[in-house]
Parts: C-alpha cells; sequence; structure tokens
C-alpha cells in the first residue's frame, strides 16, 4: 500500500479494526433532537464515526420542473423533483458543528459529504478530521482537488463509476495534495441503488480496487440487511458505512433502506467477529484444537486376539479416540500376527505386531 491512511490516531488499513461509519443523511427528519438521537444510537451501537451531508437543495441542483430535473427510473422518489427532494433531505448546516461537538463528546468522529466548494470551506471551519466525495460527485474533479488541497484525508465513494472514472478522480486528488507528501486517500465499494439488490453489490471488487489503487478500500452499502459488511471484511474492506435511523417506521428519504439501532449493532457485533475470524494463514492446529486431535482416528484391536493369531480387517479397525497407530499402517499391520495375547479396545502398538 503506498502510504498510511488516518482519520485522527485511528490507523485505517488490512488487518486494522474497520472503520464503521454510521449515515445519518436525512434521517434527522428536519429535527434536531432526532439528530441527537441517533448520533447517540450510533455511539450505543458501536460506530467509530457519523457523517452528515453539507449542501442545500439551492447549491445542489435548481428549483426546475422540467423533465431533466424530474426523479424516474423506478426510484424511492420517483416523480418528485431533485429540489424538492433535497429541500427534505438536507441537514441544516446550523446544527453541523453543534452536531460534531455532541458526537467528539460520545467519542466518536463526524465528518461531511461536501457538495461544493462553499461546504467544503464551511466543514474546513468545522475542523472536521476527514473530507468524503459521494459518488454522484466522483466526476466534480473540481471539488475533489478543492478538497485534496486542504491536506485532510479523503474518502471517495465509486458509485456508478468506470475503472477510468475513479483513475481520474483518484490522479485529480494525489495531484492537489499540498506539499510533498501523498494525498491520503481510501475508496469505497458502493452500488448507488436504493436500496440496492445484493446481486449488483459485486463485493469482488473490493480487493481489486486495493490492487490497481494502492490504497484502503471499503464498502458503503445501501443493500437491507447486514450480511454485505460482513462479506465486505472477509475480502479485506477497511470501512464500513451504512445508515442509520431510529425507526425505519419514521419515513424519510432513506429510511426505507437504513438499519435501526438494534441492527446496526448486530453489524458491527458481526463484522467484528468476522475480523477476529480472519486471522492469519495457518494448517497447524490452533490451541484449542490442540486437545481434539485426542479424538481422531487410529487403529485399535476391536476383537480379542490370541498370540501368533493374523490381525485382519475384522479385528483391526480405523476408529476413535488417537491413541493407536496412525490409520495410514493399516495395510502394513494385516496378515501380520500378533506377538502376544491381546485384548479387545486396545489400541495397536508395533510392539503387539510380529515384523
Amino acid at each position: 500500500m503506498e502510504h498510511r491512511f488516518c482519520i485522527g490516531n485511528r490507523l485505517i488499513e488490512p488487518g486494522a479494526p474497520s472503520y464503521v461509519i454510521a449515515e445519518l443523511s436525512a434521517n434527522h427528519n428536519q429535527n434536531f433532537d432526532q439528530a441527537v438521537r441517533i448520533l447517540r444510537a450510533a455511539k450505543d451501537a458501536g460506530a467509530d464515526a457519523v457523517k452528515l451531508q453539507t449542501y442545500t437543495a439551492d447549491t445542489i441542483t435548481l428549483r426546475s420542473d422540467k423533465e431533466c430535473f424530474r426523479i424516474t427510473g423506478g426510484t424511492l422518489w420517483d416523480g418528485r423533483t431533485l429540489h424538492d427532494l433535497y429541500q427534505e433531505a438536507f441537514t441544516p448546516w446550523e446544527w453541523q458543528p453543534m452536531l460534531k461537538e455532541i458526537a467528539n463528546e460520545l467519542g466518536m468522529d463526524l465528518f461531511s459529504s461536501a457538495f461544493d466548494d462553499g461546504a467544503v470551506d464551511f466543514l474546513e471551519q468545522m475542523s472536521v478530521p476527514v473530507h468524503k466525495v459521494a459518488s454522484a460527485e466522483l466526476v466534480d474533479i473540481g471539488l475533489i482537488q478543492k478538497m485534496a488541497r486542504t491536506g485532510k484525508p479523503l474518502i471517495m465513494s465509486t458509485g456508478m463509476a468506470s475503472e477510468e472514472e475513479i483513475m481520474e478522480a483518484v490522479e485529480a486528488a494525489r495531484g492537489a495534495a499540498p506539499g510533498d507528501g501523498p494525498a491520503q486517500i481510501a475508496l469505497l465499494k458502493c452500488t448507488s441503488a436504493y436500496p440496492a439488490p445484493p446481486e449488483e453489490a459485486n463485493l469482488l471488487t473490493i480487493p481489486e480496487l486495493a490492487r490497481r489503487f494502492g490504497c484502503p478500500v471499503g464498502l458503503s452499502d445501501h443493500t437491507m440487511g447486514i450480511a454485505l459488511p460482513v462479506a465486505a471484511v472477509a475480502l479485506g474492506a477497511c470501512i464500513i458505512e451504512k445508515h442509520l435511523c431510529l425507526r425505519r417506521a419514521d419515513g424519510g428519504p432513506d429510511g426505507a433502506f437504513s438499519l435501526e439501532p438494534q441492527e446496526f449493532k448486530a453489524m458491527v457485533e458481526a463484522v467484528r467477529t468476522a475480523e477476529k475470524a480472519l486471522g492469519a494463514v495457518q494448517f497447524a492446529p490452533g490451541p484449542r484444537e490442540a486437545n481434539s486431535r485426542k479424538f481422531r482416528r487410529s487403529l485399535f484391536v476391536v476383537e480379542d486376539i490370541k498370540k501368533g493369531e493374523l490381525f485382519t480387517r475384522q479385528n483391526v479397525r480405523s476408529i476413535r479416540p488417537a491413541d493407536g497407530l496412525h490409520p495410514r499402517h493399516l495395510n502394513e499391520v494385516l496378515g501380520k500376527r500378533a506377538a502376544c495375547d491381546v485384548e479387545q479396545g486396545t489400541p495397536l502398538s508395533w510392539v503387539l505386531v510380529v515384523r
């Protein structure tokens, strides 16, 4: 990997604990107290950070009823105009410094996706620890350069993007980074559908992104449930981003594909279990397996045998436990004679065999 990616003092790389981000998005439903409750729920569920979105309806689009500004295509928001949707979904800017203070008091990072240069400046005044590029903004090269010039780490979602578009964005960020040091960049595999069907997730892209771009890679997940983040971690994901709400029944633009607190907590616990399970490449038995070795099969005398009698498949078998000869010696023993009387249930050893 080209360089180390850190958010504050938190190192994010393969082998380190995944950095889990709770996406607040529009789930506050324009209620500050609800936003605060979601922050507290994120902390209780085990999130490392909360992410906001910094835009207004007027900075991200135009108020227009023209056909190209109307949402179609089988989304949750079909029929609405972009301005109408974003007017409902935006997070008031005056909340954001207060939410950051609360998150920091809870021991979490808070940062945001900026959608224009003014939003980047605003977030810099808040001293966010990292900047985020949303999937649809990956083609906004000027915005990426603006973020990169801050010298802060940069997380970029890659939903909808071709390999060439990702390369252009990464090169833009690296070229705009100040000083002699390389830009700190992480990429998130993302399927920009809401909700996203699991069969379109293509999680095998995660290790390939890491290989091609030499940076940490994670998952921004819009599927229902918690299975994909766990699978992503098994494939090397270092960052997991998932929408969090208090209750899907509260509605809102993003509620349908957000996790409730107990589900988010279950996701974090499953991710942490998956991280422990990855371990290292190992072919020898582990510490707790050692006791189980005694239950392996071995050669035992299963009928009483008199001295001089032949060992046969009727009186010698491979059974549990492992006190006798290794099963590989069965054909060597068959046809040999007993060196003494042998009682049923005796583990076979070479001293019992005339060789």
